[in-house]
């Protein structure tokens, strides 16, 4: 029986996990060629927040959901290649909204559950439409 649980919770895991692209000028790429806003989430190393906010936030099944329609990445706030294509960072975590163009559709500082995370995924998408 416990296997049976395992292979469940392993293989939906596996259905609701994001593709995280591995760069800005990637996720860029990839969303003017699929027509997407892009999310970027900025974390840094020591960050316990950061942390929280993708084993918990990224990790619900609703927010993954939600995210389908973004192209995603993730940036370290250190590494000063991946940041200069962004906008300044006040602080992490941080999430930007962009559109396909760079444009910064919303920005979000800090930690936030699920269900408030998806308010903000909402209201970026109501933004582009």
């Amino acid at each position: 029986m416990h296997k049976i649980l395992l292979s469940i919770v392993l293989l939906s895991s596996a259905l609701f996990s994001l593709e995280w692209v591995k760069d800005v000028p990637t996720a860029f790429a990839v969303a003017q060629k699929e027509h997407k806003n892009v999310m970027v989430f900025v974390e840094s190393q020591t960050c316990r927040w950061c942390k929280k906010m993708k084993y918990r936030t990224f990790s619900d099944e609703a927010v993954q959901k939600r995210l389908e329609s973004f192209v995603v990445v993730k940036v370290m706030s250190e590494d000063v290649d991946a940041t200069k294509y962004l906008p300044a960072i006040q602080g992490a975590p941080t999430t930007f909204f962009m559109k396909e163009n760079k444009e910064v559709l919303q920005e979000v500082l800090g930690y936030f559950n699920a269900e408030d995370f998806i308010a903000y995924i909402n209201d970026a998408q109501s933004i582009t439409k």
